[in-house]
């Protein structure tokens, strides 16, 4: 690393003291430079990095979208966000229950720093704390949002957002008809029906004991239902009003 004495993130290693070794009970890696499979150091695809991890925190204080928890998301991997990134409140927006499809939303606008790393570490042991079967339900959930990042829907407010920027900067040549931004009426993930994947019902007391499966979560859990119900509550989550027959229009269209 250049100037690595100087480096906030190296510095603040030293001063805590994680040092790797085998006494340690964190380890850390840090690689400050884009994933490459030709990399000398760590020859991975990013997508491949990714798909190994168990999960992503990323607590931002600001993000306008917030791109790295939705590439989680769309890999099936569980992530930790905020509600002061774009995507934490959609998510917040659009899922009943974020936690239980793998969106751990802290709280960093309403609540101190200190209340907001204790919020951070309540979710990194409650998800320590899950069986091998919780991790493989709550995989199986938040790959299933990864409809909600698709282009066809999110597409429809950068292009409600286009026109309208064209009808302020242009208004002798473009015109936005009077009307609200895209709508998304229906478009929310309830709460699953089946048993959450969270440790709150189970016996367990340490991570280490996290593999013990409960038989009662077999009788409870079906994977093909609450797919199928989750492929209905997007099947039509926009209310784009009325088309004239014969005419496609795109909600926000502008008259040129």
């Amino acid at each position: 690393m250049i100037d690595d004495s100087t480096d906030p993130i190296l510095s603040t290693i030293r001063r805590i003291g994680l040092f790797n070794s085998r006494t340690d009970r964190v380890k850390v890696i840090l690689h400050p430079e884009f994933l490459s499979s030709t990399s000398p150091l760590l020859p991975m695809d990013y997508e491949e990095f990714v798909r190994g991890c168990h999960l992503g925190v990323f607590p931002s204080y600001y993000e306008p979208w917030g791109y790295t928890p939705a590439e989680c998301t769309v890999m099936g991997i569980p992530s930790v966000t905020t509600n002061l990134s774009g995507f934490g409140c959609f998510m917040q927006e659009h899922v009943a229950d974020p936690t239980a499809y793998g969106i751990y939303i802290v709280d960093r606008r309403f609540r101190s720093p200190d209340d907001s790393c204790n919020q951070l570490t309540k979710f990194l042991y409650g998800f320590c704390k899950q069986s091998r079967r919780q991790r493989i339900i709550q995989r199986n959930r938040t790959e299933r949002l990864s409809d909600l990042l698709d282009w066809r829907y999110l597409g429809r407010y950068y292009q409600h957002a286009r026109h309208l920027t064209l009808s302020r900067a242009f208004p002798d040549k473009f015109h936005v008809e009077s009307t609200s931004p895209p709508t998304t009426e229906g478009f929310k993930y309830p709460r699953p029906s089946s048993v959450p994947p969270s440790p709150t019902g189970s016996q367990v007391s340490s991570p280490q004991s996290s593999d013990v499966e409960d038989e009662d979560e077999d009788e409870r859990y079906n994977e093909e239902e609450e797919a199928e119900r989750d492929r209905l509550n997007i099947k039509s989550p926009f209310s784009l009003g009325h088309v004239p027959h014969g005419k496609k229009k795109l909600h926000g269209e502008y008259k040129n």
